[in-house]
């Protein structure tokens, strides 16, 4: 039982039930880890500073090929 699992291992059944329903969270991969947060956290930043530049060269197109006419 979870009881004699965790007296077994000097903890309580509360604490190994939420480290269970943690491990199988990370399995499902509905919750991640620290290194994959991280990376989640990088590739957020990373995507927002693309969507800006791209915004920035839309803009500056546009008022280039105004200028040229």
């Amino acid at each position: 039982s979870i009881s004699k699992a965790a007296e077994a291992v000097g903890t309580t059944a509360s604490n190994l039930r939420r480290w269970i329903k943690e491990l199988k969270q990370e399995e499902s991969g509905v919750r991640l880890d620290a290194g994959e947060r991280a990376e989640l956290d990088r590739l957020r930043r990373e995507n927002k500073q693309l969507r800006m530049e791209k915004e920035i060269l839309k803009k500056a197109s546009a008022f280039f090929a105004k200028e040229m006419k």
